[in-house]
């Protein structure tokens, strides 16, 4: 989920809103999400042929791309809740990105090791989010880099290009498989150097200023 919350701010008249409960709908979608990641690990493997020469086992794979998808949905719906009701939370902060990179890399990694993905592409798309997750930590106490509308793109190309992978598809959905895969690749590169940009550009220019308010699973 991605959005924004201003803190040690109250709202005019000096009311002190209550404190959000950590216990939300918001946070139960993501930590719902955070379950799925193994359930859909299960069915990707069991949908795995025994042997040489025999198929996928069609209604697990099914059950994959069902689950893998329901986890998709979460990430979009537990941001909304999230800004809409105000139950912006720090749990949510943290499991947020968790789950939502959880969820891409063992479908990746997963899809990588049956053979079905190429290696190199997963470690283009693991590299540059183990990259992004250690810039936050080197500029996290001069502010937070806001979510950018590429970054959400990023994701969205990623859960696409995964989506075209898993599902069973004839052989003459490839072009349109890899032309996915292909701008789900670039968008990982383009949004990643801007995001080293901006992490370098904030923390030039944090000398002496208060560290910035950041919103939960910031999407870079």
């Amino acid at each position: 989920m991605s959005g924004d919350r201003a803190d040690g701010a109250g709202p005019p008249g000096g009311h002190v809103s209550p404190a959000v409960p950590t216990l939300n709908v918001a946070n139960v979608l993501t930590v719902l999400r955070l379950v799925l990641v193994p359930v859909f690990v299960l069915a990707l493997f069991a949908a795995a042929p025994d042997g040489a020469g025999e198929d996928v086992d069609l209604l697990w794979r099914y059950v994959a791309v069902a689950v893998f998808a329901l986890a998709a949905m979460t990430d979009r719906v537990d941001g909304w809740v999230a800004r809409r009701y105000g139950l912006v939370t720090d749990f949510g902060k943290v499991a947020d990105p968790i789950a939502d990179k959880a969820l891409i890399g063992a479908a990746l990694v997963g899809l990588s090791v049956l053979g079905e993905l190429a290696w190199w592409v997963t470690g283009v798309i693991l590299g540059r989010e183990l990259a992004v997750t250690l810039l936050r930590f080197w500029v996290i106490r001069h502010g937070v880099i806001p979510a950018s509308k590429g970054g959400k793109a990023k994701t969205l190309a990623q859960v696409l290009a995964i989506g075209a992978v898993l599902l069973p598809l004839p052989s003459a959905t490839d072009p349109a498989e890899w032309a996915l895969i292909g701008l789900a690749l670039v968008l990982t590169v383009v949004t990643g150097a801007d995001y080293v940009v901006r992490a370098l550009r904030l923390r030039a220019g944090a000398t002496g200023a208060p560290a910035a308010p950041g919103g939960p699973g910031d999407t870079a």
